[in-house]
């Protein structure tokens, strides 16, 4: 079978099933099992659970032989050559407290790397999605990032880390950054972030200790959409423009060191 009608049969099922997961989180319970994982602010509910049960289940009930990768515990090797990545609950803390913008991320690699992606944001009615070498599409509209852009007009997402030792210094690099550009924004979701500066609702992203769940479909998307999406030796994820990406990772290179 050609690799573009694979591709697009791919795409179409991690669209499909991240809509069906959107539609079970929407009904959310009126209360919250809350367990942690790598600290105590970082959370699982037994919907991140549930949601995370539904993606492979269904992903796995089309395709058997794949692979798979979850963030919730979900784990088991390929046996077709393609590996599903899933965040079933991107941005549970906003999913917790009732606020928008969280997500599910279902990505697909193979052995050349990332392959297709989809961001399903249900509450901000936002569906974003891409297959590499063919683009990126916002609600099935084509997306670009913005470019040209200077770091001085730039309008910068980002997102603080569980450890809380290592929000100091990212809290110092947020108040070093914040004279030199347009405003800076936090929406507590990465896989959002890289979609946002896909479609231009973000100038320029960066986050340290990203997992793999957190970028494989929106780092696609991202960079479909023509943004450099780097991550340096100390974990810091970069996602601009091709003019703004060497401005940004100058003005908070002290986050890798």
């Amino acid at each position: 079978m050609p690799s573009d009608v694979v591709d697009t049969e791919l795409l179409a099922l991690a669209l499909r099933v991240a809509r069906e997961a959107g539609v079970l989180l929407m009904d959310r319970p009126a209360t919250f099992d809350i367990s942690s994982k790598s600290t105590a602010i970082d959370i699982a509910t037994q919907m991140d659970l549930a949601s995370e049960k539904l993606i492979v289940s269904a992903l796995l009930a089309a395709r058997p032989d794949d692979g798979i990768i979850g963030e919730e515990g979900a784990s088991r090797p390929s046996r077709s050559g393609i590996t599903w990545v899933i965040d079933p609950v991107d941005g549970t803390v906003n999913y917790l407290y009732g606020l928008p913008g969280w997500n599910i991320s279902i990505g697909a690699k193979d052995e050349q790397g990332r392959l297709v992606g989809v961001v399903h944001a249900p509450t901000v009615n936002s569906t974003w999605t891409a297959m590499r070498g063919k683009g990126a599409w916002f609600n099935e509209s084509p997306i670009s990032c913005n470019d040209p852009i200077s770091l001085d007009r730039a309008l910068i997402g980002t997102g603080f880390a569980y450890d809380v030792r290592a929000r100091v210094e990212q809290g110092r690099i947020a108040a070093a950054l914040l004279p030199q550009i347009r405003d800076l924004r936090r929406m507590g979701s990465a896989a959002v972030d890289l979609c946002y500066v896909a479609m231009g609702a973000f100038d320029g992203y960066f986050e340290i200790g990203l997992k793999e769940w957190d970028s494989a479909a929106g780092a696609l998307i991202a960079q479909e959409a023509g943004a450099i999406v780097s991550v340096t030796e100390g974990d810091l994820t970069i996602c601009a423009g091709p003019a703004l990406h060497p401005q940004l990772a100058h003005a908070v290179a002290p986050m890798a060191r």
